[in-house]
C-alpha cells in the first residue's frame, strides 16, 4: 500500500488550485506515496467585509492551518507566502519555497485602460495599504475603495461594486489562467509587491524527517534566497498587514538585489532603498536594507501608524 500524507490548504480556488499543483509535482517525484488534500476554512476565510489591518492581519490565513499540522492532522501545509507572518510557530518551519511565479501586480480595469489612462478621480478596488500607498503616491487623485474575498469575488465586484479597476497578485491571475482580463503588469518602479508575493511555502514540523526529504525534492534555492531576504527585511521593520512595505529580492548567479520600500498610507512620504550583495547573505542583506531605511526615517512612519 502507498503511503499517506495529507497536505493542508485553504478552500479558496486559488489556494486549493497552488496545493494541486504542489501534490501533482509531489506525486511525479514520488509515486510511492499517496497525497490527498484536506481542506481548512481559516478565520480570514470567514471574515471578507473587514480589511486585513484591522482585523488582526495575515495571520488569519495561516493560524488553523499551523494549528492543524502541529496535532498531526495533516503533514504538510501549502501556503502563499505573502500570506505568512515572519513568526512562525515553534515546531515548524518552511521546509520548500518552490520555484515562484510572477510577483508584479496586475492591474484590471474597466475600458483596458492603463494606469496611467485612469480617468481622474478613478475608484480602484484594493485593501492592501502597500498597494494603496503606491497608488496614492503615483496618483493622488485616484479614490481607493476597500476590496477583499477572493479574486473571483474580486472580479465580479469590479462590476457590481462601479469600480473604475482593481489591483491584484498577478501570480494568482496566471494560476488560475486568467491573463486576458488583465489590463497592465504593473512595474516594480510604480508598485513593489509584497513580502513573498507570487512564491509558495510548503510548512512541515521541524522534526519530520521524512516529510523534509519529501517536500526537498520541489525546493527552488533562488526563489528561497530571495523571499527569505525580503522576510528577513519586514521583521527588521517589525512590520505586517497594517504598514505599507514591499519588497522584491531578485538572484543573478551568486548575486542577490534587494529592493524595499515603506510608505504612509496616503503615500504622500514613501522611502525606498536597493542593496546588493552575495546570494549567501540575503537574510544579513534584508536586515542591512531595513536599517538604511531606518536611517532615512522609517521609524518615524512605523511610530505614527502603530499610534
Amino acid at each position: 500500500m502507498s503511503k499517506l500524507v495529507k497536505i493542508g490548504t485553504r478552500g479558496s480556488k486559488l489556494a486549493v488550485w497552488q496545493a494541486e499543483w504542489v501534490r501533482s509535482e509531489l506525486l511525479r517525484l514520488h509515486q510511492e506515496y499517496q497525497f490527498d488534500l484536506v481542506r481548512i476554512r481559516t478565520k480570514g476565510d470567514k471574515i471578507t467585509d473587514v480589511p486585513l489591518a484591522r482585523v488582526g492581519g495575515k495571520g488569519l490565513f495561516v493560524k488553523e492551518i499551523e494549528e492543524a499540522l502541529l496535532s498531526c492532522q495533516i503533514d504538510m501545509a501549502v501556503h502563499s507566502m505573502k500570506d505568512m507572518p515572519v513568526e512562525i510557530p515553534e515546531g515548524l518551519c518552511i521546509g520548500a519555497v518552490p520555484r515562484r511565479e510572477d510577483p508584479r501586480d496586475a492591474l484590471i480595469a474597466k475600458g483596458a485602460l492603463s494606469f496611467h489612462e485612469l480617468p481622474r478621480g478613478a475608484r480602484i478596488g484594493t485593501s492592501s495599504l502597500r498597494r494603496s500607498a503606491q497608488l496614492l503616491h503615483f496618483r493622488p487623485d485616484l479614490i481607493i475603495q476597500p476590496l477583499r474575498g477572493n479574486l473571483d469575488t474580486r472580479l465580479k465586484k469590479l462590476l457590481a461594486e462601479e469600480l473604475d479597476a482593481i489591483v491584484v497578485a498577478a501570480a494568482g491571475i496566471k494560476r488560475l489562467s486568467l491573463t486576458e482580463r488583465v489590463t497592465e503588469y504593473l512595474s516594480i518602479d510604480i508598485m513593489l509587491p509584497a513580502i513573498g508575493q507570487g512564491a509558495l511555502g510548503i510548512e512541515i514540523r521541524q522534526d519530520d524527517e521524512a516529510i523534509s526529504k519529501l517536500v526537498s525534492d520541489v525546493d527552488h534555492l533562488p526563489s528561497r534566497i530571495a523571499v527569505m531576504g525580503e522576510r528577513s527585511f519586514l521583521k527588521r521593520l517589525e512590520g505586517g498587514c497594517q504598514v505599507p512595505i514591499a519588497a522584491l529580492g531578485n538572484i543573478e548567479g551568486d548575486t542577490v538585489t534587494l529592493s524595499g520600500l515603506i510608505a504612509d498610507i496616503d503615500g504622500t512620504r514613501v522611502m525606498r532603498e536597493t542593496i546588493t550583495g552575495p546570494k549567501d547573505r540575503a537574510d544579513e542583506l534584508g536586515v542591512e536594507l531595513a536599517e538604511e531605511l531606518i536611517k532615512k526615517g522609517a521609524k518615524e512612519i512605523l511610530y505614527s501608524l502603530h499610534s
